[in-house]
């Protein structure tokens, strides 16, 4: 056989440049750059995700607007009709506005009784600042003893 032969049977093995093995340096750098493109593509994930919770979430809130108003229009007619059956029983209707108003008066004070009771209930979350606290020196590397 001649080279000519052997030349076209063998397969041809480019001459290309030995790879260098990467550096630490390049691995943190590509390290980085793909940790840096994962939280931007959550980030862009997060605002679509938003946008389509925002818009169902304002529709829900305007909904809720609207059954509220026509729940107090509700309590009106209701009110006025309560109080036009207290005139069915003599009472001037004058009178009968008043009690109405004056029961009002009375649940609402009742109301902001019971609300002025549970703010008062209200305390700062102590475990909860005690842990964050101790962030700090866990990122350190100083470790607190377990507090029990």
């Amino acid at each position: 056989m001649s080279d000519r032969q052997r030349a076209n049977r063998e397969p041809v093995r480019p001459m290309l440049p030995e790879q260098d093995e990467p550096t630490v340096g390049r691995l943190v750098a590509d390290a980085s750059r793909d940790i840096s493109a994962l939280v931007q593509a959550e980030v862009a994930l997060a605002k679509s995700e938003l946008v389509v919770s925002a818009k169902a979430g304002g529709v829900g809130a305007a909904l809720f607007a609207v059954a509220g108003f026509l729940g107090l229009l509700v309590l009106i007619f209701v009110s006025i009709a309560f109080a036009f059956f207290l005139s069915m029983t003599g009472l001037h209707p004058a009178w009968c506005f008043l009690i109405v108003a004056g029961v009002y008066v009375l649940l609402a004070v009742v109301l902001v009784l019971v609300g002025v009771r549970l703010i008062k209930k209200i305390r700062a979350p102590q475990k909860t600042i005690d842990t964050a606290k101790k962030i700090p020196s866990a990122l350190k590397g100083q470790h607190a003893a377990p507090r029990r």
